[in-house]
């Protein structure tokens, strides 16, 4: 299926939850985001008709049922060329924001590694601390990637930060274990 096809095939929430308690608004809300809908005004979202998304609209229709209220799901297309496009680039504009944030994450991992090593500190348990942040990322670029169905500008620069973090991570690592095992050489020679 070429990503024309899928600009032209929608599925279009409408989610009405109880105002009270407000958790499960939330819960609904969260979940929505996390999958990646795109927001079209109160209580109306929306994502391309693709497999991809299939898992979290059923996570947020069972949390609105278990929270006693209604989710329906409909199908929906662009009544013309214009508004299919418009469509396409709400949200690919969110899938953006999502890069640019992931890409700050990048830049802020890629910050602390820098910070430790200016300090020396090549300890295993900062190493484990900086390799649980590195899963993160690779986590997140993961399910970023999956619901990017129509190929954000921003991927291919997001694919080449989680790279270059790996890179600095191992490198990172190397030198833990070089001071664990008091090999100068790896450390003074980075």
């Amino acid at each position: 299926m070429s990503n024309a096809d899928v600009a032209g095939r929608w599925l279009v929430f409408v989610v009405k939850v109880p105002a009270e308690p407000s958790r499960h608004r939330v819960a609904v809300w969260r979940e929505l985001r996390r999958m990646g809908a795109l927001s079209l005004g109160q209580g109306v979202w929306a994502v391309p008709d693709v497999p991809v998304f299939a898992d979290g609209v059923a996570r947020a229709r069972e949390l609105t049922g278990q929270a006693g209220g209604k989710f329906v799901t409909l199908t929906a297309a662009g009544r013309d060329s214009g508004d299919a496009e418009r469509l396409r680039e709400m949200f690919t504009a969110a899938r953006s924001a999502d890069w640019a944030e992931f890409l700050a994450d990048c830049g802020k991992f890629e910050a602390e590694l820098a910070k430790e090593t200016s300090i020396g500190k090549f300890t295993l348990a900062e190493l484990e601390e900086e390799e649980q942040s590195l899963e993160r990322l690779r986590r997140w670029h993961r399910e970023l990637t999956a619901r990017d169905v129509f190929g954000a500008p921003e991927a291919s620069e997001a694919a080449g930060r989680l790279r270059e973090c790996t890179a600095l991570c191992e490198d990172y690592a190397e030198r833990v274990f070089a001071a664990l095992h008091e090999m100068p050489g790896l450390q003074e020679g980075r």
